[in-house]
Order: C-alpha cells, then sequence, then structure tokens
C-alpha cells in the first residue's frame, strides 16, 4: 500500500523555521506525478500550500506562503520536503503531505494519497 508519513512540525515562536518531512513509501517517488502540501486550522477549509511535480521542474505555492516557504524533494530518498520561514501564527494547522499520479499539478488539483498529517502551531 502507498504510506505518506509527515514528520518535523512542533511548536515554534512567530518569526521561527520549521521543516517538514514526508516519506513515501509503497510506491518509488518518481511513480508520483505531483507532490504537495496541504494545511487545515480549525474551522477553516483545507488549502493547498504548494506543489512540486516529481519529475522535477515547476513548483507552485498559494499566496499565502509566497517567499516564506519552499517546497523541494529527493527522489532517490523517496522524500519531500516543505521549508517554513518567517513563520506567523496564521500558519498554525496540520499539514499534511499529499501524491497524485494524474496528469495535472497545482494546488488546486486531485491527489490520489494523503499523510496523516503533522501538526505545526507557531505561537
Amino acid at each position: 500500500d502507498v504510506q505518506l508519513v509527515e514528520s518535523g512540525g512542533g511548536l515554534v515562536q512567530p518569526g521561527g523555521s520549521l521543516r517538514l518531512f514526508c516519506a513515501a513509501s509503497g510506491y518509488t517517488y518518481s511513480s508520483f506525478y505531483c507532490m504537495g502540501w496541504f494545511r487545515q486550522a480549525p474551522g477553516k477549509e483545507r488549502e493547498g500550500v504548494a506543489t512540486i511535480y516529481s519529475g522535477g521542474g515547476r513548483t507552485e505555492y498559494a499566496d499565502s506562503v509566497k517567499g516564506r516557504f519552499t517546497i523541494f524533494q529527493e527522489t532517490a530518498k523517496n522524500t519531500l520536503y516543505l521549508q517554513m520561514n518567517s513563520l506567523k501564527p496564521e500558519d498554525t494547522a496540520m499539514y499534511y503531505c499529499a501524491a497524485g499520479t494524474g496528469g495535472y499539478c497545482s494546488i488546486y488539483s486531485w491527489f490520489n494519497y494523503w499523510g496523516q498529517g503533522t501538526q505545526v502551531t507557531v505561537s
């Protein structure tokens, strides 16, 4: 079975940084077309944070995180990352790793597989 396992979340003060990790298994990382990070805060809809083509290339970010967050990957390690800098209280949310096999890669597209999430709290 495909599994996505997030880690790296925690409590950080405003202005601080965290790096999130997503370890993929069940498939080779390159079997996915698109990888992404999403988040959901209490009382809010889940929103796309960032996506990247698994084969390398174009990335996409939500306007709210541009210039602060960076999505990147190490295909040989089957690992996706989200580097989060200049964190704000409004970044507090459960962060989810997602993988898609379709022919479209966007923070607005559909993803096949989801991790269980890792909590990020900025306060």
